[in-house]
């Protein structure tokens, strides 16, 4: 089978489609070389892939194959001699780092995505969530139903959180005292961080029941200065905070339940209270960024998507809070400050 595209002009742009269309074969290579942790074996240096498989206990010349292609996109490299290392990425593929990504890319690569994935195509036609149209239930509905697949989403949203959680919290000035309300903040890496850098603040996690269960909060650091509560927060969320938090909430919703939300909040907060509004915001024009990747899962899974600074802003003024500015940080998301009018 000849898919060679050939050279010139048109060679090249057919090379460039290509390269779009073998992007379902890159992440399963990145989730066989992940699940078998692969970059575990290679912390000591450079191997031979036999050598590497043999300790692997994988095959040699497919674990070749796939490293080989995974190299062309900086994850491991391919020395003169023929054996594979790490490169800063396959680094945090390493199950034992600060900041690892193993559970992240795990989830990511997920059958329920590449499953949904594969909808698109009758999506374009009727405007349906294909993970809804694939599974008979919409996204989170279906994490009820499946403990394991609960369980893989909360350790891998934690695990892609976590590099950014202390950035975030870095990047903005929380007031010196009161009490943070961390909504739908999963198991509290965000809240933790947020206490750990501010010793004057208490604060709550509020998420599902099942969800909080799990929290990271108990260390030395947040001693006495938080607390969890469950619920739905749509319907309601823990009142009297001063800050309330939203990290990647909004864009799992469409805008008629973002306001549920946001409502819900508005009725909580405290006067003078502020909301911090999490995420990526989509920027005007062709360049990459990392939010229209994201947007594509949002499509194939969730009822939610990216917003762009204008609808950010008329999605919250709708709710009744204004925008008091907004403030980029070294990841990819940036952080909406909104006060209640």
């Amino acid at each position: 089978m000849d898919v060679t595209p050939g050279t010139g002009h048109l060679g090249a742009l057919t090379a460039q489609l290509s390269e779009v269309a073998f992007g379902l074969f890159h992440a399963s290579a990145l989730r066989a070389v992940t699940v078998h942790r692969v970059a575990d074996h290679l912390a000591g240096g450079p191997l031979q892939p036999d050598e590497l498989a043999r300790r692997a206990g994988l095959h040699g010349p497919t674990l070749r194959r796939l490293l080989r292609m995974l190299a062309t996109r900086g994850v491991f490299q391919e020395h003169g001699d023929g054996a594979f290392g790490l490169t800063p990425s396959a680094e945090l593929l390493r199950t034992d780092v600060p900041g690892s990504a193993h559970s992240g890319m795990i989830w990511l690569t997920e059958e329920v995505f590449r499953r949904s994935a594969a909808g698109f195509e009758d999506a374009l036609r009727t405007g349906e969530t294909p993970f809804d149209a694939a599974y008979g239930m919409p996204f989170f509905d279906y994490l009820h139903t499946d403990a394991e697949a609960q369980t893989r989403f909360d350790t891998g949203m934690a695990a892609m959180s976590g590099p950014e959680d202390e950035v975030v919290a870095e990047a903005y000035t929380f007031p010196a005292t009161g009490t943070v309300v961390d909504v739908g903040g999963g198991r509290g890496g965000f809240l933790r961080a947020v206490l750990t850098r501010n010793p004057g603040l208490s604060g709550v996690l509020f998420d599902q029941e099942q969800t909080v269960a799990a929290h990271l909060l108990d260390v030395k650091e947040t001693a006495g200065r938080w607390r969890t509560d469950a619920g739905s927060f749509f319907e309601a969320v823990t009142p009297g905070g001063d800050v309330y938090l939203l990290k990647h909430i909004l864009h799992d919703w469409n805008d008629e339940d973002c306001l549920r939300i946001l409502r819900a909040i508005r009725t909580a907060i405290a006067p003078g209270g502020t909301l911090l509004a999490v995420d990526a915001i989509l920027p005007p024009g062709n360049d990459p960024h990392f939010s229209k990747g994201l947007d594509l899962i949002m499509l194939a899974c969730l009822r939610g998507r990216e917003r762009t600074e204008e609808e950010f802003r008329a999605l919250l003024g709708e709710a009744g809070f204004r925008v008091n500015r907004i403030i980029a940080t070294e990841t990819f998301a940036s952080i909406i400050e909104a006060a209640a009018i």
